[in-house]
């Protein structure tokens, strides 16, 4: 094993035990993965893992077909994880948490099925986007990955990147370049599911002259 590869399974075990400390996981649900270099294939946590206790020894290893190559047997939502991979070749990491609000949101009714929440506040916009939604399917269903797969290729035809995709009543699976920015994304996306929906009244969106500012200024597009 390399010291990169170590070290990304330590930083794996930190993030997940920062996401369970803080309330974003609970008991065995969340998963984490992230794509090694030089097609060595992913990193993924254990099945029935609790992110807070993960052990950097155990965090399975798999190869770009899916198959097992060591640690612990693979999280039971693999196959969606390598579906988003396999979408977006600028994906490094996915994350996923059943993060409360979020859950909630699907419970209580998402703005729109092409976007869970509107756009309220800037760094909504500048670190997440648009979010869809994806029917319930049973966790580990492989079908949710064509789903996933077709949400992040019709935003790409219209010139757009998907940053996560809310899965009903399961919750947000995120994907950035690195574990940090994962992390930041999906914490900006539950704070603003809990925001909207403690607002009574609704907030209204940010106008689309204000969209264009951020576009021109930051380079982001809802």
């Amino acid at each position: 094993m390399t010291a990169a590869v170590q070290s990304l399974r330590e930083e794996i075990c930190r993030i997940g035990r920062s996401l369970h400390d803080r309330g974003y996981a609970h008991g065995t649900t969340g998963n984490i993965s992230v794509r090694l270099d030089a097609d060595a294939g992913y990193l993924i946590t254990p099945t029935d893992a609790s992110l807070g206790s993960l052990d950097p020894a155990t965090i399975a290893h798999v190869g770009l077909g899916g198959e097992h190559l060591g640690g612990a047997p693979a999280s039971k939502t693999l196959a969606l994880h390598r579906a988003i991979y396999a979408a977006d070749p600028l994906a490094g990491c996915v994350l996923h948490t059943h993060s409360t609000h979020l859950v909630a949101l699907t419970l209580a009714g998402v703005w729109s099925s092409d976007a869970v929440l509107p756009p309220i506040t800037p760094y909504f916009v500048m670190k997440v986007g648009a979010v869809p939604l994806i029917p319930y399917h049973r966790p580990g269903d492989p079908a949710v990955g064509a789903a996933v797969d077709a949400r992040i290729r019709a935003a790409a035809s219209r010139g757009r990147r998907l940053r996560g995709v809310l899965i009903e009543r399961l919750g947000p699976n995120v994907w950035h370049r690195s574990l940090q920015e994962a992390c930041a994304a999906l914490e900006e996306l539950e704070e603003t599911a809990r925001l909207w929906l403690l607002c009574d009244p609704r907030p209204s969106a940010l106008d689309a002259a204000q969209l264009a500012e951020l576009e021109h200024i930051f380079g982001v597009a809802w």
